[in-house]
């Protein structure tokens, strides 16, 4: 599932393509993308409508619109957003075109056909989005914060980071990776951890996110092919067997929450 660097990435792509663009005509083209929402509803939400501006909570996509309106995008396993050139070539797997005036599109793309797309009031979205812990490159996030947050857990570590009522974004990759930098075993329960050890993870859950935002943007410049993580220099994940970058020990996977955990057994203690 594509986490808080990719989606950034896409809101920064969309911002640059998108924003200024007016909608004539909105095609939909498998309608469980939309949930509940009918394409007729959808299309009168949008149709004759600019957008002004591209944002993001946690991995949620918004454009906002000139109409008070907003597209909600949930990329959720394999969705990708962008704008074509030329509307009238869209790619097979593309599950819904927006259809600009000067005759480019915005393509939702969806190979497993998993992501959500809606319309709605601009002053609706805050109730329709679930609960969600704070934004990690958000300034106001500090250390202390993220302290009090991991002591009324229980959780194991990783998991702790993957819950996006805690920390909002972060998912299976990035949140192995700022273990590793922080040297903290992701199977210790978090509210067990040394102060001055999550002090050390929320300076690396920054670290992590920060650098993994261009190699993102990068990875993203060919519409369609986009592969989270792609250009990002792994430490860990997806490393099973392969020697730690830092004491080469070989890189362990065990399963957590139904995911591959990836770590290093001598570094991550």
């Amino acid at each position: 599932m594509p986490e808080l660097p990719e989606v950034e990435a896409v809101r920064c792509l969309l911002g640059r393509d998108a924003v200024g663009a007016a909608i004539v005509h909105a095609e939909v083209r498998r309608t469980s993308t939309l949930g509940k929402q009918s394409a007729t509803e959808f299309l009168q939400r949008v149709k004759g409508a600019a957008i002004t501006e591209v944002a993001r909570r946690a991995k949620h996509l918004f454009l906002h619109l000139s109409n008070d309106n907003t597209i909600h995008m949930h990329l959720r396993m394999t969705g990708n957003v962008y704008v074509l050139r030329d509307c009238r070539f869209p790619p097979a797997k593309a599950r819904l075109l927006l259809n600009f005036t000067d005759g480019r599109a915005l393509v939702f793309d969806d190979p497993r056909c998993l992501g959500r797309v809606g319309a709605f009031p601009r002053k609706d979205i805050p109730a329709l989005l679930p609960p969600l812990g704070p934004e990690p490159l958000d300034p106001a996030f500090s250390w202390k914060i993220f302290v009090d947050i991991a002591r009324k857990s229980k959780m194991p570590a990783k998991l702790f980071l993957m819950d996006q009522q805690k920390v909002a974004g972060l998912g299976n990759i990035y949140a192995a990776e700022a273990l590793f930098e922080a040297k903290i075993d992701p199977r210790i329960p978090i509210g067990s951890v040394s102060t001055a050890r999550l002090q050390r993870l929320h300076a690396a859950i920054r670290q992590v996110l920060t650098a993994a935002i261009p190699c993102c943007e990068r990875a993203y410049s060919q519409p369609g092919r986009f592969v989270e993580g792609a250009e990002y220099p792994m430490a860990v994940y997806g490393r099973k067997g392969l020697p730690c970058p830092r004491c080469k020990a070989t890189v362990a996977r065990i399963p957590q929450g139904g995911r591959s955990t990836y770590f290093c057994p001598r570094c991550q203690r």
